[in-house]
């Protein structure tokens, strides 16, 4: 789908080092599960950076991350919407974070073509998707 690097070392330095945007990583025993990542905005909050060790998957650890980040928006950053990007081909995906209580919204973005985000081999857009929390 996509040839490269989806972020570079710059790209990831200068996230971690802004002031909107948060790192969650999940680790036992000093093995790296799996990371979320959380963007402030002024009216969301988006989730990204969201990845699981191929290893570790389907073994429950992305929900406790997509659930640890939730409740950290809504108790911490005080946000109750929730908004995350994702590849149109990503049906699989789409599936899971609906069953997590996200819609998909009217919005499609563009891929990002020469932003060093990997570079699509197949024409590609973003879904918008959304989920307002009311409570934890």
């Amino acid at each position: 789908m996509i040839q490269g690097d989806r972020i570079q070392e710059q790209q990831l330095y200068e996230l971690l080092n802004s002031a909107d945007f948060q790192l969650f990583v999940l680790e036992i025993e000093n093995k790296l599960l799996g990371c979320i990542g959380v963007s402030l905005g002024q009216q969301v909050a988006e989730i990204g950076s969201f990845a699981v060790a191929p290893a570790e998957q389907n073994s429950g650890y992305g929900k406790q991350l997509l659930d640890f980040a939730e409740s950290h928006i809504f108790e911490i950053f005080k946000k109750n919407v929730i908004q995350m990007s994702l590849l149109n081909v990503r049906t699989e995906l789409l599936v899971y974070y609906q069953r997590h209580g996200y819609q998909l919204t009217e919005k499609i973005e563009a891929y990002p073509l020469g932003q060093k985000l990997g570079e699509p081999l197949i024409p590609l857009h973003l879904l918008i998707l959304e989920k307002i929390i009311r409570s934890i």
